[in-house]
Order: structure tokens, then sequence, then C-alpha cells
């Protein structure tokens, strides 16, 4: 295996536009990253540029401590997991795994020990004679990771491997991905618009919104501690509430919003130089609670989900979201008071969706 470096990579078409500005991060030898965002951040892109399928305009590109800039994908022992499985349908399941080994004029005895080895890590050992028209499409996926794992490369790299399968399939399939990472200890680099897959499978995870790397770090770190309103809004679903208004100390520590009322802070504790200055006030569903006492917003609407519950709240002509225990539920209608858990809260300035730090 071996570990990647980029060092401020970019990706400029001929038309000027800039896919991705500068990336600079390394992903360590084992780790399993995730490169995250919606679709035209520039996720693919990068890893396109990784593969080698994808010129890199600027910047340095090392793989095991060699740069390979302008090594060929076939030379940069990398094995690729695509959207669509790409197999052979004229090829039973053995003929796709050993094919691109024979390929490489791998010696029969090898093939035949690699197919093996991949059709027995992935359960496909009593599949190896049927052909992908009579596999389902979690299958036809397992076989795309047999294919690359036969490989034995030094990076995985999975482009939205799971975006072809159903919910059921795609929960099913994340827990075989990463238990194959466990077991193999492999580098691998993953790629979704996803941000539940993000947050299931990576070590590590790369936040991209138009082409530059927002954030970076470990999925619960990302969670609880954004940089800034991008990555607050796109991590957790629902995403997080956010009102905007100015801080002021009357009565308490309060956040008044344009025309539209305060809402009090009970317990919060910011820094005097805040004090009179706009935020954005940002707090996950889940630190938003049902109160004795405080600002009320009315029930628009009730989602339960089984284990929660989902409170749709007007709050004064903003819309928020509070994740609750499938207790009692109000009807919807109803008034709510509400309280923000103050240890729970995030303050952003609303100019540029910077995270402020007290």
């Amino acid at each position: 295996m071996a570990g990647l470096q980029l060092d401020r990579v970019r990706k400029v078409y001929g038309n000027g536009q800039v896919a991705v500005h500068g990336a600079t991060f390394d992903i360590a030898d084992g780790e399993l990253m995730v490169l995250v965002g919606p679709s035209g951040c520039g996720k693919s892109t990068l890893l396109r540029m990784i593969a080698g399928l994808e010129e890199i305009s600027d910047g340095t590109l090392r793989i095991g401590g060699r740069i390979v800039n302008d090594v060929a994908p076939k030379d940069r022992d990398i094995a690729m997991v695509f959207q669509s499985y790409a197999l052979y349908p004229h090829m039973t399941v053995a003929e796709n795994l050993a094919f691109g080994l024979k390929l490489r004029g791998m010696p029969r005895a090898e093939v035949q020990r690699r197919v093996a080895d991949a059709a027995a890590m992935l359960g496909l050992g009593d599949m190896l004679g049927k052909r992908p028209r009579e596999m389902s499409g979690g299958q036809r996926q397992r076989v795309a990771r047999g294919r690359a794992l036969g490989r034995e490369p030094a990076v995985f790299l999975l482009a939205e491997p799971l975006s072809n399968l159903d919910a059921k399939l795609r929960h099913s399939t994340r827990t075989e991905i990463a238990r194959l990472h466990q077991r193999l200890g492999a580098t691998m680099v993953y790629v979704t618009h996803d941000q539940v897959e993000a947050m299931t499978l990576g070590q590590r995870i790369v936040v991209l919104d138009a082409g530059r790397i927002q954030q970076i770090d470990t999925p619960m770190a990302l969670y609880e501690r954004p940089a800034n309103l991008f990555v607050a809004g796109f991590l957790g679903s629902p995403a997080m509430n956010v009102l905007e208004g100015e801080l002021r100390a009357a009565d308490g520590l309060r956040l008044v919003l344009d025309g539209q009322g305060e809402g009090p802070l009970p317990g919060a504790d910011v820094p005097g130089s805040w004090l009179g200055r706009r935020v954005a006030l940002g707090g996950r569903p889940e630190h938003l609670l049902p109160a004795g006492e405080g600002r009320q917003a009315r029930v628009d609407g009730v989602e339960p989900v089984g284990s929660e519950a989902f409170l749709h709240l007007d709050f004064g002509g903003r819309a928020l979201v509070s994740r609750l225990p499938p207790q009692s539920l109000p009807a919807p209608g109803t008034d709510l008071r509400l309280r923000a858990d103050p240890a729970h809260l995030h303050f952003f300035d609303p100019a540029d969706g910077t995270r402020l730090a007290a």
C-alpha cells in the first residue's frame, strides 16, 4: 500500500474554468479518505487527476512518495471502482475478474490465485460461472470491487460506487466496504455526493465546494465544529438550523432577529466584543428542544421516522427543524416553546460564512 500527497493541485480547462483550486492534503498509508460535496464541486475531477485520467494543470501529486504527474494511469499502481460497473456482459464473473490480470501478462496460476482470493473475500465463490445479466445490482457491484481487488494495487479509488443501488443495498454495501477496508488495511479514496456515505465510511473527510477545500477532518469533528456555514449546512440530516441577527445583552443574551422579534439564549456565553455585532447562529435539530419557557414557534408538520421524529417549525417566518424521540408529539398547527442547548451553539460571520472563534 501507499500514501498520497497533493500539493497545490489545480485543474484549469482550456476555456479558463477552474475546476479545482490548489488542493493540498495528505492521505496516510492505509487510510480511507472520502471526498464529498455537491455536484460540480470538483471531487470527481480530483479523483480523475489522482487516477491519471485528467491532466494536472499545476501542483504536485505523489503516490508512495513518487511524483506521478506525468505517469500513465496503468503505471500508477491504482485500481478504480466506477459508478457504472463496466462489466463485460458476455463474460462470466470469473472471466471478468481475470480479464485485466491476463492483459497484464500475469502467469495463469497467479491469475487463478487472485481471482479465487477476491471471490472468497467478497462472497462470489458460487457465482463465478454466472454472467452479469444473471446477477443483482449489488452482486455486480461486488464483481466490480473484486476486479479492483485482484489488481492488489497500492491505492483503491472509488467513484460514487453505490449510486446505482437502492437504499437497502447502499446500506449493506457501505458495511461491506468498511469491513473490506479494515481487513485489507488498504489506502482508499472514496468520492460521493452523499453526506451519509461520507460520515459512515470516512476516517477523514475532505469537504469541497466550487472547487475549493472547505474543511478536512474526522466525521464527528466536522459535524460538531464545522469551519463555515457551507460545511454546517451540508453535513447533517436534517441540516443545521441557522438564524441571522444581532447579539444583545438585555435581560440575558439575546439574538435580535430582523424585524421579527428576538430569541433568548439562556446559558450561552460569548465574548463581550461580539455584543452588538451581526452573527449567523447555528444549532443542530437535536439541540433545539421543547421548553417550559422561551420563544414560541408554530408546528407546521410532524415527521415520525421510527426511532425519532422531526418537527418542522415556523419561527417568526423562519423554518426550523427539531429532532425528538418518538414520544407524545404536538399536533400540526399548535404552538411550542423552544430552547437551544447553550453548549451546542455555533456562531458564524454572516458576511463570509466563517466560524467565529471565542
